[in-house]
């Protein structure tokens, strides 16, 4: 949880890459810019996601991708790790609240075939990227709020539960203290996992879940569950991700740049750091802020790229696993 703070608060300490050789992890090093290790190209099925937690993502979704499953199962199954773990502040059960102490989960996710599903604002339910499905699947729908969310997955069997842990609590009370109750964008901790699979057939599957902006404003929803935004696959050209501040990833339609940019014959890396520019000629006060996109082609080529340094996204395919450090524009501005 400290680097993803550091990413959003500061974006001052350079990101760690991880690697596999074998069986191991080696030992880790700090990245230099603009030589930070990058990936090789990737053979299929393959799993890709933002953060170093998305490496426990991608195991789950690699037993299914590892015996045929479809992309789609893999990625929401995937997900729903990171959404269960309580520790995981960001997304799911132990989710930051709002500024009220209520938790809620924004998610939504994409099928190889086009269609979508989103919930936004979603409160009592783990498994917010799950409702998204069902929205998808089981309604004429692509987004459902709220209220109206939840009576929904009710109504698909899912249980009702307290996600605001003891934890998550104590952090909130503490924050209201000094705070005068206003949410601060640029300083409070907000992050999502963005999950990319494509499975043994060549087909992509994308999912984004969050908790959002942490002590945020009552109904505030981000990028995450907004389809083009915190999230875009074609099956056609490839997938994107978002992570970071929503406000200023909604300002250029990020991931659906992302992808639109590859249509046009961009790399994966070239279109994120394209994306990168965009948000920063809208946001003037950039530098206070962080966004990193992350993407990967028909091809199986990965770009990621971020404002300021602290990104980092977890890949495996069935010869590479790894964490690695994600390219950035500016070098942040020492306190």
């Amino acid at each position: 949880m400290s680097s993803r703070r550091d990413f959003i608060q500061k974006a001052t300490l350079g990101s760690v890459a991880a690697a596999i050789s074998g069986t191991g992890f080696v030992a880790c090093k700090e990245s230099q810019q603009p030589d930070s290790k990058e990936p090789p190209s990737a053979v299929f099925p393959l799993a890709l996601a933002t953060w170093d937690f998305g490496a426990k993502a991608n195991d789950e979704a690699w037993k299914i991708l590892s015996t045929g499953g479809s992309a789609l199962d893999a990625v929401v199954a995937g997900v729903g790790v990171i959404e269960a773990d309580p520790k995981n502040t960001t997304v799911g059960i132990g989710g930051a609240p709002d500024r009220d102490g209520r938790v809620t989960l924004d998610a939504c996710v994409m099928a190889p075939d086009g269609r979508c599903g989103a919930v936004c604002a979603l409160e009592h339910i783990v498994h917010p990227a799950q409702v998204a499905r069902a929205v998808m699947e089981k309604t004429p729908h692509a987004i459902i709020v709220g209220v109206g969310a939840l009576e929904f997955a009710l109504s698909q069997g899912f249980k009702k539960e307290n996600l605001l842990t003891e934890e998550s609590r104590l952090a909130w009370e503490a924050w209201k203290k000094t705070s005068k109750y206003e949410p601060k964008i640029n300083v409070e901790l907000h992050d999502t996992i963005g999950m990319i699979t494509i499975d043994q057939r060549g087909d992509i599957a994308g999912c984004c879940t969050t908790s959002g902006l942490a002590y945020k404003m009552r109904g505030r929803v981000g990028d995450s569950p907004i389809i083009g935004a915190g999230l875009f696959v074609d099956n056609e050209i490839g997938a994107a991700t978002a992570t970071g501040l929503g406000e200023a990833v909604i300002r250029a339609v990020g991931s659906f740049l992302v992808v639109e940019l590859m249509r046009h014959g961009r790399t994966p890396q070239e279109a994120c750091e394209e994306a990168v520019s965009r948000v920063m000629k809208k946001y003037q006060d950039y530098m206070e802020i962080q966004v990193g996109f992350v993407a990967v082609n028909k091809q199986g080529q990965i770009g990621a790229y971020s404002i300021q340094s602290g990104f980092n996204y977890a890949l495996l395919t069935g010869s590479d696993k790894g964490v690695y450090d994600a390219k950035y524009k500016v070098q942040a501005k020492e306190e």
